[in-house]
């Protein structure tokens, strides 16, 4: 009886998942006992309703749940620690969240669609603490969780329990998830193509060793002396440079609304920035060091004659949240090393490259930076352009990424996109990018930056609507302005 009633359900659920919702099959509190192979579960509780606050991630506000769902917190294997939201009226869908930087605690993005329906989940990728990566120090199983197999293994679980708790497996699944979580979703279509249904890769970190050797690049550049740690580039010359910037190319769109539309045409005479007399450092000029700083920066990092990391395009140098915190941040009272790129790259080369915690930034030349970073780049990295197996199964991928992020460079991104066009005539079947104009990391800046990715990516899946174009949104002063983004390479 319980084999034909699984049967029935699953034919149902899977039949009328676009128009109807299912409920639990079993008491939330019964998944406590449930037995997967090296899964323990850990907490299985009944929810009214719950309001999350955040402190240790204020960016991300408070969560406001208001219909009743199942809370499950498990680990899979000895150190992937992970939390699944069921609602008790399910839409039958799966939505996972990626992380973002080196993770450490269990994120999710989308634990407020619960309220919609979604089952949704996040992991901590097999380690505590995401400050720095001292925990990936000699370890090679938290660094092949965190690279490749966690969140895998948490999209294998998580729809291994919701096949228990609603007696049928989720309809479509669903992954989105920007930066570090734009790479989780880039190594699932590459490497896991059975996992989801549809992917949306934002801003992705993609290219571990290739980008921790361009951040480095930067840092040698930026803080040459490594006791010190003072940056040489200013806050007045993020000033002065991106007031050069768009008086160069602001213009190029038609438009003087302090956007590039396209930065990729902006060809900026660097010969327009005023020099320092005697190589003074002053408010109002540059000398010989902050300049080749700043060149490095929108420069691609290059060795034996190979490109390494693209550089960074032209804008929003100065605008908040953007090259500070990312590329040139000064030491602060509140934090202890520089800028976000300098803490990237010297742990990525210190605990994943090298597996030394002695490594000095300083001295590092690139000569051997393919054969040193072979390994690392073996199990962290997605740059594979070949997405047929994710394709044969009909699935599909959106790519996104702020023209102005700081963090992670567009130009990345677009390259691998050409990458996937080249090997596939019929990519854009399944696969489309979107660039945000004048949007930092993961959003902010003064572009339109809010994007509804879930529904777009849901749409194409299920209702074959393709993303030729999508409107993005931005709200300040109370009002809200909102912008058509064409697919690239259209405009």
């Amino acid at each position: 009886m319980r084999k034909f009633y699984v049967s029935v359900a699953f034919i149902l659920f899977v039949g009328l998942a676009s128009a109807q919702t299912v409920k639990p099959c079993m008491p939330c509190a019964d998944l406590k006992n449930l037995k997967l192979p090296d899964v323990t579960i850990l907490v299985a509780e009944s929810n009214a309703g719950d309001t999350i606050k955040n402190p240790n991630e204020p960016w991300r506000g408070t969560i406001v749940i208001r219909k009743p769902f199942c809370r499950v917190l498990g680990r899979i294997s000895r150190e992937i620690n992970f939390e699944i939201l069921l609602p008790d009226e399910s839409n039958t869908r799966f939505l996972m969240s990626g992380g973002g930087g080196f993770v450490g605690s269990i994120q999710n993005d989308f634990k407020s669609k619960v309220d919609e329906g979604f089952a949704t989940a996040g992991t901590d990728t097999g380690h505590e603490g995401g400050d720095d990566a001292k925990w990936a120090y000699n370890n090679m199983e938290r660094q092949l969780n965190f690279g490749r197999l966690a969140i895998h293994r948490t999209a294998v679980v998580s729809k291994a329990i919701m096949q228990n708790y609603y007696c049928a497996a989720p309809s479509k699944s669903y992954f989105v998830g920007c930066s570090r979580g734009g790479g989780q979703a880039m190594v699932e279509a590459q490497y896991y193509p059975e996992d989801f249904d549809g992917i949306v890769a934002g801003a992705p970190a993609f290219a571990w060793p290739a980008i921790a050797a361009k951040f480095l690049h930067h840092s040698q550049l930026n803080y040459p002396n490594s006791k010190e740690l003072s940056p040489v580039i200013t806050s007045d010359n993020l000033k002065l440079l991106q007031k050069e910037v768009l008086k160069q190319c602001d213009q190029l769109d038609g438009s003087g609304d302090g956007i590039i539309n396209n930065p990729g045409k902006c060809k900026f005479d660097f010969s327009k920035l005023p020099v320092c007399a005697n190589e003074k450092p002053g408010n109002a000029c540059l000398t010989k060091a902050q300049l080749a700083a700043i060149k490095s920066i929108y420069s691609p990092l290059v060795a034996n004659g190979k490109q390494i990391y693209p550089g960074f395009p032209f804008g929003g140098e100065a605008e908040g949240g953007s090259w500070d915190p990312w590329i040139t941040a000064p030491v602060s009272a509140q934090q202890k090393e520089p800028s976000l790129h300098y803490m990237f790259s010297t742990n990525i080369f210190k605990y994943f490259i090298f597996n030394d915690s002695t490594f000095d930034y300083t001295k590092y030349n690139y000569k051997n930076f393919a054969a040193e970073t072979a390994y690392a780049s073996s199990y962290l990295d997605a740059t594979r352009t070949d997405y047929s197996e994710f394709k044969k199964r009909n699935g599909k991928i959106i790519f996104f990424h702020g023209w102005n992020d700081a963090a992670l460079s567009a130009n990345a991104t677009i390259e691998h996109y050409n990458g996937i066009l080249k090997t596939d005539k019929d990519a854009q079947s399944f696969a489309r990018l979107f660039l945000l104009p004048g949007v930092l990391h993961c959003g902010g800046g003064p572009g339109c930056d809010k994007v509804d990715w879930v529904s777009l990516i849901i749409d194409w899946v299920e209702k074959s609507k393709v993303p030729d174009q999508i409107v993005a949104s931005k709200e300040a002063g109370g009002k809200v302005a909102t912008k058509a983004i064409f697919a690239y390479p259209k405009e």
